[in-house]
């Protein structure tokens, strides 16, 4: 599962060939709990996060809504994944 992006302790990856609704997996490192965040709606999916680091995954989830669409496209087809810059400040 390559990461795409890494900011105040949080890990976003995407899998190869993943099941629908296109969505990225947030991972906070301190904690070991994951999320999984619809990429369209910025909705969880699956999972969860203590309240603050998901703000800041969302938060960086609009801005970056874009290159997550390009990301899944590539990883339904098997490319290499782009990075994505992390979210620059809180």
């Amino acid at each position: 599962m390559p990461r795409i992006s890494q900011f105040f302790g949080i890990l976003i990856y995407m899998y190869y060939n993943d099941h629908m609704p296109p969505h990225f997996h947030a991972k906070w490192a301190e904690q070991e709990v994951i999320v999984l965040i619809d990429i369209d709606t910025q909705k969880i999916y699956a999972g969860g996060l203590p309240r603050p680091q998901l703000d800041l995954v969302l938060r960086w989830a609009v801005l970056h809504t874009k290159e997550l669409q390009e990301n899944w496209e590539l990883a339904r087809k098997g490319r290499p994944l782009k990075q994505i810059a992390p979210l620059a400040e809180r």
